[in-house]
């Protein structure tokens, strides 16, 4: 037996990002598209964040740095930001150098310590 679809609005939690995939080389004539596709994500999770899932790109060029930059930029002035998934090594020391900053799926955030790091205890430390 099969039901079909509930009546009224579908829910949606805002606090799941939505994921936009790339699946290989962009062309320059689809970045608008593209960044279309990060407002409309925005619009309609209301999460405040659109995974980019990257992994398709390939190595990394000023291309892809190009890319990224205009799909924060849609995102900023939607009020939101966007997340890199599966990014290439090599992408992080790229946008280094040109000064970009992005975050990264399992990636901890600054001032944040790794999760299972403890602390060492030296001999002779005073108790807490």
């Amino acid at each position: 037996m099969s039901s079909g679809p509930p009546d009224g609005l579908l829910m949606v939690d805002a606090t799941t990002p939505a994921v936009l995939v790339l699946p290989g080389p962009v062309a320059r004539d689809e970045v608008p598209g593209l960044c279309d596709d990060v407002r409309a994500r925005l619009a309609a999770t209301g999460a405040g964040v659109v995974v980019c899932d990257i992994g398709g790109l390939g190595p990394p060029g000023l291309t892809t740095v190009d890319i990224l930059a205009r799909l924060e930029l849609a995102a900023r002035r939607a009020g939101g930001r966007i997340r890199l998934r599966n990014p290439h090594p090599g992408l992080r020391g790229l946008l280094d150098l040109v000064g970009l900053r992005f975050e990264s799926e399992g990636q901890t955030e600054e001032r944040e310590p790794a999760g299972g790091v403890q602390e060492a205890v030296e001999p002779g430390d005073p108790p807490l």
